[in-house]
């Protein structure tokens, strides 16, 4: 693959790209998780749950999420709000840093907040607008989850993984991920949190989006902080300011699959 260095060549190349990964490319990515499913509802929790399990093999993922789902009866949402079995449900499921424990944790939270607040939109836009930016509401809903699981005793090493921080420098790569799924509406994203703007969103920023966006001359930078993503996103927006995130899926794909840009 070679630098592109010409704007307007990257562009098209951009372009092109985005419209040649439409919904017949989505396999395999954990974003066919929630397209299982019909309710709103149920889509949003399975794609909460195969955003903030994305790490490791693309095929463990899409595995052990759709375990989870099952034990859920592949009903999330009624099932965590309604079930008083939850831990029991979970017992000897885990996945690489979430022990058992840590999955029963973040259930325990989500059924908390089905049940008491207004969702996981609500929790989220409580400390998001746009006259601010997208890391308060970011840090505002991870900092819910991290002080149930502290009023619970239950705050370990693995339960914080779930929910850094970009206060802490983060890139936050699955909460931005869950974002963009949320947010942005096509083929491939169903846009039930239009009310973000897909305008404000930070790019899902992993192994894959850094190498290919340092290949690309997106960015110089070799970290993988909520700067560096901020800084890729603010390239791409100078091609699309409107959604500068809709290449992800394209741009992750390509390098994921060492195909040609």
């Amino acid at each position: 693959m070679n630098n592109i260095s010409e704007s307007s060549s990257l562009k098209e190349r951009l372009e092109h790209h985005y419209r040649a990964f439409g919904r017949e490319k989505l396999s395999p990515d954990p974003l066919e998780i929630p397209h299982r499913f019909t309710r709103p509802e149920d889509i949003t929790l399975a794609a909460f749950f195969a955003a903030f399990f994305a790490y490791g093999s693309v095929f463990q993922i899409i595995k052990n999420v759709n375990e989870l789902l099952t034990r859920l009866e592949d009903a999330p949402y009624h099932t965590i709000k309604t079930a008083e079995d939850l831990e029991e449900r979970v017992e000897g499921f885990y996945y690489r840093f979430y022990s058992t424990f840590d999955v029963a944790t973040l259930l325990l939270a989500l059924q908390k907040l089905l049940r008491e607040h207004d969702g996981l939109k609500g929790l989220f836009m409580e400390g998001f607008t746009p006259e601010r930016d997208l890391a308060a509401g970011i840090q505002h809903f991870s900092g819910w989850f991290l002080k149930f699981a502290g009023s619970e005793g239950r705050l370990t090493r693995g339960f914080r993984h779930f929910f850094p921080e970009p206060e802490r420098g983060s890139a936050c790569k699955r909460m931005n991920l869950f974002l963009r799924w949320m947010v942005r509406e096509d083929d491939l994203d169903f846009g039930f949190w239009s009310e973000v703007g897909k305008e404000n969103l930070i790019i899902p920023l992993d192994l894959h989006i850094a190498r290919i966006s340092k290949q690309l001359g997106l960015t110089a930078r070799n970290d993988s902080s909520w700067r560096t993503a901020s800084e890729i996103t603010a390239k791409l927006r100078e091609f699309d300011p409107e959604d500068p995130v809709k290449y992800d899926f394209a741009l992750c794909h390509i390098s994921m699959r060492k195909l040609e840009f």
